[in-house]
Order: structure tokens, then C-alpha cells, then sequence
């Protein structure tokens, strides 16, 4: 069985086909569209038009592709960028209109859930109580379990490139008030999740997505040359010097440092200050960097448990259209849980 997964976040339109015989997702083909919507879109703005329609073309580009690999129309969703846009509902029905593919958001919890049980298949039953970290474009998840999925899973509006925005617009050289501020909005926001974290005491700390993989590398781990299965691990000294490194460039010598890529050298210091914020909050002094999350997870739990569980996902997509009346908030899911 092949099947495939479209992720649209904040910056790229990502495309995972993969076989998924003996209950693992294996990639055959990856492929990117980068749109870079954060730029365009203030948290919570609309998506102007234009780009809308390179969201569709991205989408449209990606469907064919995974046809042409042999596999099904495309598991779609979308992240922060899209889920928080008042224009939503109308992003979802253009991207169907024009690709016939089903995009949906996901709630922030659904998120983290998802990406816990893809950190949970790569790490193994060894590693015990789990903690996870992941920092994307608008949102952060954490999350916590013992099982396959986690007991307790939360998202907050703490993401990289939402901070960015709201703390060092038009700073190139960001103010050391300015990112004193970003870090007392991050304490703030954190407090009763992190403390619910040093409460369960986790035997092991992940840590997924694109930012900490950058972070990771810039405090020394294996390029992704490498390999997936080398160890990398990323420690909070060595990221709190990495902080000091990162706030007195900018981004342009950002991009130079090991791992911090151009795309995202402009949010690679909040980054880097939700991220050791994060893990000082919750008592993390190491965290291990795994190459599995969101879009892993959407493929391990169709795998899992069939493709009902998209399917119902998709219809309460459609029949909320992912609203929480006017506000834009998503609202909760209501889909059943299989036994852990």
C-alpha cells in the first residue's frame, strides 16, 4: 500500500509518499513548494488572494506528483497559518475547487497528539514517560504520555515565525528588550503547561520540527548527511549560548551559522528563545532531536487505524468548517479515540 500526506505550513507545501508495508511508513518520494505564507500573512490575517492561488497550484502540483508515485489522493491538512485565518473556510473550499483535494486544519491538539505518536514509534517503548517539544510557524505542542498517545497534549501561540512578527518586525538586529520581551510572552504563556510537565517528571524529552533540527545542528549535532538514525541531541547550555550567538547577528549572518538555513534565519532567534525557555520552564536540560512528527503521525494513525479516522476527520472538517464562530479558534474535536 502506498499512500501520501500534504502538510502546508507556514512556509512550505511539504509532500510525503510513502509505502507502508509492515505497519511503517517508509518515503519513497519527498518534495516542497515554498511559499513562505508567513511573510505575507500577519497571525490571525487574511490570506490575500494571490496567495491563495499559489496555495492551490502548491497543492494541485503535490496531487499530481503522488499520482504519478502510485499513490492515493493525498492525506491534506494545514497548520497554524491557515487554521488561524479568518478567511479559512474559503481557503479550504478554493484549494477543493481548483485540486479536488480535500485540504483540511487540524486542532492544535490534534497536532501535538499526532506528533506524539510519531516520536513515540521512533523512540520505543523504552524510552518510558514521554515528553515532547515542537515548535512550528504559529504554534508550539507539547505534550506528555506513557502510552501510544499521550495523557495530556496542548497547543500554544508560541510559534517561531508569529513571534517573529510580533516582537522584532522591522528589526533586523533585534533590541535585547525586545527579546526580553518575547521571552517574558513565552514564560507567561507556558507557566501552567510547563509546570504540568516537571510534575509527571518524564523519563525522556523529544524534540521535532524543522527549528529544532536547525537548533540542534547549530549547538552541534550530525548534519542530516548523516542519516536518520544517528543520535542528536540537543542540550539547554548549549543552546543558551547559541541564543547569545544568534541575537547578536542579523539574519543575513544568521544564515552562514551551522544549520540555520536562509529561509528561516529571520525566526531562528525566537526560535531559539522559545525553545530554551521552553526547556528551562519544564526542567528539560536535554532533549533529543527526532526526525519523525506531524506528518509521520497523520501516516502512522491511517496506518493504524484506518482510513475511517481521516475520513471522519475530514467530515467534521467540513461540516465546522474548523470555526469557532467568529473568533477563528478551532473548535474542539470530537472524534473517538481508539484504546491505547
Amino acid at each position: 500500500m502506498r499512500i501520501s500526506v500534504v502538510d502546508v505550513g507556514s512556509n512550505t507545501v511539504r509532500l510525503v509518499v510513502a509505502d507502508a508495508e509492515g505497519g511503517v511508513p517508509l518515503p519513497v518520494h519527498t518534495a516542497k513548494w515554498r511559499l513562505r505564507l508567513s511573510q505575507h500573512v500577519a497571525h490571525g490575517g487574511r490570506i490575500p488572494d494571490e496567495s491563495v492561488q499559489q496555495l492551490c497550484e502548491a497543492v494541485a502540483a503535490a496531487g499530481r506528483t503522488a499520482e504519478r508515485w502510485g499513490a492515493a489522493e493525498p492525506l491534506a491538512f494545514a497548520t497554524a497559518v491557515v487554521r488561524s485565518a479568518p478567511n479559512r473556510p474559503e481557503v479550504l473550499q478554493a484549494v477543493r475547487a481548483e485540486t479536488g483535494i480535500g485540504l483540511c486544519t487540524l486542532p492544535g491538539e490534534v497536532e501535538a497528539e499526532l506528533t506524539f505518536l510519531a516520536a513515540r514509534r521512533w523512540m520505543g517503548w523504552r524510552s518510558g514517560p514521554l515528553a515532547l517539544l515542537d515548535i512550528g510557524g504559529g504554534s508550539l505542542e507539547v505534550a506528555f504520555g506513557r502510552g501510544r498517545l499521550p495523557d495530556f497534549a496542548a497547543s500554544l501561540p508560541l510559534g517561531a515565525a508569529r513571534l517573529t512578527h510580533e516582537f522584532f518586525q522591522g528589526e533586523d538586529l533585534p533590541s535585547a528588550r525586545s527579546v526580553k520581551a518575547l521571552r517574558r510572552k513565552v514564560r507567561h504563556e507556558l507557566r501552567d503547561v510547563a509546570a504540568r510537565i516537571r510534575w509527571e517528571g518524564p523519563r525522556t524529552a523529544v524534540a521535532t520540527s524543522r527549528t529544532f533540527q536547525q537548533l540542534g545542528r547549530l549547538c552541534g549535532a550530525a548534519p542530516g548527511r548523516h542519516g536518520p538514525f544517528m543520535e542528536r541531541r540537543l542540550h539547554r547550555t548549549e543552546l543558551r549560548r547559541s541564543l547569545e550567538r544568534l541575537a547578536a547577528l542579523p539574519a543575513a549572518e544568521r544564515a552562514r551559522l551551522p544549520g540555520i538555513s536562509a529561509p528561516r534565519a529571520t525566526q531562528s532567534l525566537a526560535g531559539a528563545v522559545i525553545g530554551h525557555t521552553t526547556m528551562k520552564l519544564t526542567g528539560l536540560k536535554v532533549v533529543t532531536i527526532c526526525p519523525w512528527a506531524l506528518r509521520e503521525g497523520v501516516l502512522l494513525r491511517h496506518i493504524e487505524d484506518g482510513p475511517s479516522w481521516w475520513e471522519d476527520i475530514v467530515q467534521f472538517g467540513e461540516e465546522m468548517s474548523w470555526c469557532g464562530a467568529a473568533t477563528g479558534d478551532a473548535v474542539p474535536l470530537r472524534i473517538a479515540t481508539p484504546a491505547r
